[in-house]
């Protein structure tokens, strides 16, 4: 079953920030046009259902090809992706790689490796899932993946704060969205409990109805990535091919569970962050919206 649709109206808001990151600037108009959204991400379930439909094979689930790693040992170019995995203490937060380890078998069935898997969390956001991937399942839903000036305008649902419920973290200190509690990457207490992903809804929406549009996982978007905002410049591009391409980079929006004030803080609105069209992680999924794309800024 697929994900109701929330109707976002058509308008302006400023999109961006010059608070926190310097690739959230410049701080600037957009105009978009009324659409649809899924009022929350792609679950595990609704994903299952269309790889049973279809048949479809997702990009962790295949070999690497070796023309588009040049360099890159046999042994790494079998099926896998990247999986989070806490350190034993603090470490140097410049370096990602004592956190991300590359796991064989890892996909959306099997989120961690092999050993894992996704029973009893069908109401979870599905993970693993690169871009081509969200793109496929977009278009076997007769939906398609959101351009980033759509996803914040939808995130921020008429706001104008830091975050989308006010300028402070917290509302009268209830977490709001699954976000890194604790000290990351080594010590987690958990969102609500939930250590990693959480049922979609488990936190408060949005002013639109929209649930998980922060935290939990980010959430692709068919902008390609600058390292700033280009006013004028297209605001995405069509849908990608089966096989991704490794040199480009799409905008990511929402910030994921693994974000944390020391390390992360993108679980805003107007955060954005780079991953190449490849890259499936244990903290990275995707909605769909419908209607056809009208963005200007």
């Amino acid at each position: 079953m697929l994900t109701e649709l929330v109707p976002v109206p058509a308008g302006s808001f400023r999109m961006g920030s010059t608070s926190f990151y310097p690739e959230e600037a410049p701080i600037h108009t957009a105009t978009v046009g009324a659409f649809g959204i899924e009022r929350h991400p792609v679950t595990n379930a609704q994903f299952a259902e269309f790889v049973d439909a279809t048949g479809y094979v997702t990009v962790a689930e295949k070999p690497l090809d070796p023309a588009l790693y040049p360099g890159v040992a046999e042994a790494d170019l079998l099926p896998g992706a990247l999986v989070f995995r806490p350190t034993a203490g603090p470490v140097d937060l410049r370096d990602w790689r004592q956190w991300w380890d590359w796991a064989g078998g890892a996909n959306w069935r099997h989120p961690f490796g092999q050993g894992s898997d996704v029973a009893g969390r069908d109401d979870h956001p599905v993970v693993q899932v690169a871009y081509p991937d969200a793109a496929a399942y977009a278009a076997w839903a007769g939906r398609r993946l959101p351009t980033e000036a759509e996803w914040e305008y939808a995130a921020r649902a008429g706001s104008t704060t830091t975050y989308a419920w006010g300028d402070e973290p917290t509302v009268g200190g209830a977490l709001m969205a699954n976000t890194w509690q604790g000290r990351f990457p080594y010590r987690n207490e958990g969102a609500l409990g939930w250590i990693g992903t959480s049922p979609v809804g488990t936190f408060p929406a949005n002013g639109f109805g929209l649930v998980d549009m922060i935290g939990n996982v980010w959430e692709w978007t068919t902008t390609r990535y600058v390292p700033q905002h280009r006013p004028g410049a297209p605001t995405g591009c069509c849908a990608p091919s089966r096989e991704p391409d490794p040199t480009v980079m799409q905008a990511l929006k929402g910030g994921s569970h693994l974000c944390a004030p020391e390390y992360c803080h993108r679980y805003r609105p107007a955060a954005r962050s780079p991953q190449s069209q490849d890259s499936a992680t244990t903290h990275i999924g995707f909605r769909c919206v419908t209607g056809r794309a009208q963005v200007s800024r």
